[in-house]
């Protein structure tokens, strides 16, 4: 046996099973997601597609931790977390996943370099280490001259990626990304999502949220929800390569 073959295979990213919820809505109660079984590895990009009241967004925020199952399983790379307090979700979300959304969230008084290191603060990583790190994503993001722009000096394009420098700033397992390009025009979003594409051939496993077909196509991996259920699981052998559709392609900078 090889030294290759001896070395332990890492636990997936996202193993879960039975992954059940219900949500009260007046007198009536609305189940989200009814069992969900999804492995998700090291790696991969996936895009999770549905329409409203499919269970998509259920799903990521199961996968975020920024909600519990009423039963089922849920392990993230390799601990069983379905059962976890608040306190010790919000510390999971904090070490090792990045969010990025549709409306940025960043902060409008704070410039970017602060924006991005807000993840840190949470951390309690010491002032000088925050920055340099800042300064590295936002260099892997392209903006490394808009450090000390206010959100409102910055484009969408440019804000999007000040999140996304934010979202990767810890260094995290996995990066969720919830219908990231839905607050820009199509130009801006291929770029986006190229910079997607290039986070994860960097080896980065990034879970997309989208409802336009277009956008899942950047993915190498599609996942449809209806009425809380998984209906399909491909693997797209069609990928586009946003890279290719830039008139001025933006390549981040080599770490």
């Amino acid at each position: 046996m090889t030294r290759l073959e001896n070395m332990p295979v890492p636990p997936p990213i996202i193993d879960v099973a039975g992954l059940r919820r219900t949500y009260r809505v007046g007198a009536y109660e609305v189940t989200a997601l009814a069992g969900l079984d999804l492995r998700i590895d090291r790696g991969e990009f996936v895009a999770i597609m549905g329409p409203s009241g499919s269970g998509k967004s259920t799903c990521m925020h199961l996968m975020g931790c920024l909600d519990s199952p009423d039963s089922g399983s849920y392990s993230f790379d390799g601990e069983d977390i379905s059962h976890l307090d608040t306190d010790a979700l919000a510390l999971v979300r904090n070490r090792k996943i990045g969010f990025v959304f549709q409306a940025f969230n960043l902060l409008p008084r704070a410039v970017a370099q602060w924006n991005v290191e807000l993840p840190l603060m949470y951390a309690a990583v010491n002032r000088q280490d925050r920055a340099a790190r800042a300064e590295k994503a936002l260099s892997l993001v392209g903006l490394a001259e808009r450090g000390h722009h206010l959100p409102n000096q910055l484009s969408g394009g440019q804000m999007q990626r000040v999140a996304i420098a934010r979202a990767i700033v810890n260094d995290p397992l996995l990066i969720l990304a919830d219908e990231p390009t839905g607050a820009l025009d199509t130009k801006t979003g291929n770029e986006i999502m190229a910079l997607f594409q290039s986070l994860n051939r960097r080896g980065m496993t990034i879970v997309l949220v989208t409802h336009e077909p277009e956008v899942a196509q950047f993915a190498k991996r599609i996942l449809h929800f209806r009425d809380g259920h998984l209906v399909s699981d491909e693997t797209n052998n069609d990928v586009i390569d946003a890279e290719s559709l830039l008139v001025d392609p933006i390549t981040p900078a080599a770490s």
